[in-house]
């Protein structure tokens, strides 16, 4: 293992650290707002300017909000828009992340080995255990999904985008302008729906639930959800940044 810089983009903020072989951080983890708009140039320009504030690293690891591919974007929500989550979407950004492979370009600017992975995968490289079928989901801007079979990373599941109630998406039903909308305790309500609408077509054997928002779900709400539901910190976007590179063959090459 080596030095690692992860980076943990969301659609409102930008964090980064480095960790040392052993996963532990070397450097208190600094954050930016993320910049709207936001070109694909741009955001390499603000990751770069974050690795100069910390200490040297080996390698990079990125995690990024959207369906990624082999560190290609497929589809990313919020940085294809004017002005940031749930504002009106611009063609010409949406044509230039469409297919951007961001692993490369990051590998190339950073001149290291990078690895760029969906938000939530990373998160769940520090959280899974190994055992089982395992769901990570992350709360932030929107909803970020990871599922992982034994320790294997599966392919990505946007299920973020699929209908949920009243026309709204799981992303906007549950996501951040609704929380500030209905307030902490019927958001929370709209979380125990949430668990119990997903139960039966995952049949997880442990859901962790993570992210920024993780932490302001009231206790009922909670307890509501069973014992096979664990609560993360938002720390663990970063400091799965090392061991995510257990979940892919070699890649990231600059």
């Amino acid at each position: 293992m080596a030095e690692t810089l992860t980076i943990d983009c969301g659609g409102g903020g930008i964090k980064a650290s480095v960790l040392d072989a052993d996963g532990a951080m070397l450097a208190d983890p600094i954050r930016v707002p993320t910049p709207y708009p936001l070109s694909t140039s741009l955001f390499i320009e603000t990751l770069l300017a974050l690795a100069r504030r910390l200490p040297p690293a080996a390698r990079v690891t990125v995690g990024v909000p959207g369906m990624i591919r082999h560190g290609v974007v497929v589809h990313t929500p919020h940085y294809i828009t004017v002005s940031g989550p749930r504002s009106r979407v611009d063609p010409e950004l949406r044509d230039q992340w469409t297919g951007f492979h961001l692993e490369k370009a990051l590998a190339v600017a950073f001149g290291l080995p990078t690895l760029v992975l969906n938000d939530a995968e990373v998160h769940g490289a520090d959280l899974v255990q190994g055992a089982g079928l395992e769901l990570v989901l992350t709360l932030g801007t929107g909803l970020g999904c990871a599922m992982f079979d034994h320790g294997v990373l599966a392919p990505h599941l946007e299920f973020s985008r699929a209908p949920m109630r009243w026309g709204q998406t799981y992303d906007t039903y549950i996501g951040e302008i609704e929380r500030r909308r209905l307030g902490v305790r019927l958001w929370s309500r709209r979380m125990v729906r949430v668990v119990e609408s997903l139960r039966p077509v995952f049949l997880w054997d442990r859901l962790y639930i993570g992210g920024g928002n993780a932490q302001l779900i009231r206790a009922e709400a909670r307890a509501k959800m069973g014992p096979d539901v664990v609560f993360a910190l938002n720390a663990a976007g970063i400091r799965g940044g090392g061991k995510a590179w257990n979940l892919v063959g070699v890649r990231g090459q600059p």
